[in-house]
């Protein structure tokens, strides 16, 4: 046998070594985020109704859960990497304008982790299941110094944008059946 075929012999069991510790890092991460979600669930139950788990973009697995009235339609999320302690991590709060229309009031967490549009995608299908034909809200003042990330979120979710950048506002609007 050469050098370079031990050299690659070893190398390659070396590999195989840190692969089966990679992957055994990640079996009990997984095995974490998987007794969260029980323990999580059992708890978010007691007060709201969970509509739904998900993973985010970088696996990280969630609890989504609802408070279904006839006034607020709020989508929330906790994620299962620690343990859900009566808050939310990220939410989208909604109100009911009308018959027709959910009107998205503000959307708190933290950016860039996927959780907006897990949060997203399952308003959407609430407005889909209760036969709400548009999903709306405004980009206010307060919002401006983000708005490329809103904009860039909003367009990705497939709503109509509406920019006035004199008067720094706008409105959003989702039609499910267009």
């Amino acid at each position: 046998m050469s050098f370079t075929s031990l050299f690659l012999a070893e190398e390659e069991t070396l590999d195989t070594a840190k692969n089966k510790e990679e992957i055994k890092k990640e079996l009990d991460e997984l095995e974490l985020q998987m007794f969260r979600m029980k323990e999580n669930m059992k708890e978010i139950a007691k007060k709201w109704q969970v509509i739904g788990i998900d993973q985010t973009k970088d696996d990280t697995w969630v609890v989504v859960y609802t408070n279904y009235d006839n006034h607020s339609c709020k989508i929330m999320l906790n994620d299962c990497e620690s343990a859900y302690r009566g808050q939310w991590d990220y939410s989208i709060q909604a109100t009911y304008r009308d018959e027709d229309t959910i009107f998205i009031g503000d959307i708190k967490g933290p950016e860039n982790k996927g959780f907006g549009t897990i949060c997203m995608n399952y308003l959407k299908e609430v407005a889909k299941e209760q036969n709400i034909r548009y999903i709306t809200g405004d980009i206010a003042k307060r919002d401006w110094d983000h708005v490329d990330r809103l904009v860039h979120f909003y367009k990705k979710h497939d709503f109509h944008i509406d920019i006035d950048k004199e008067t720094k506002s706008g409105e959003i609007v989702w039609q499910p059946y267009n």
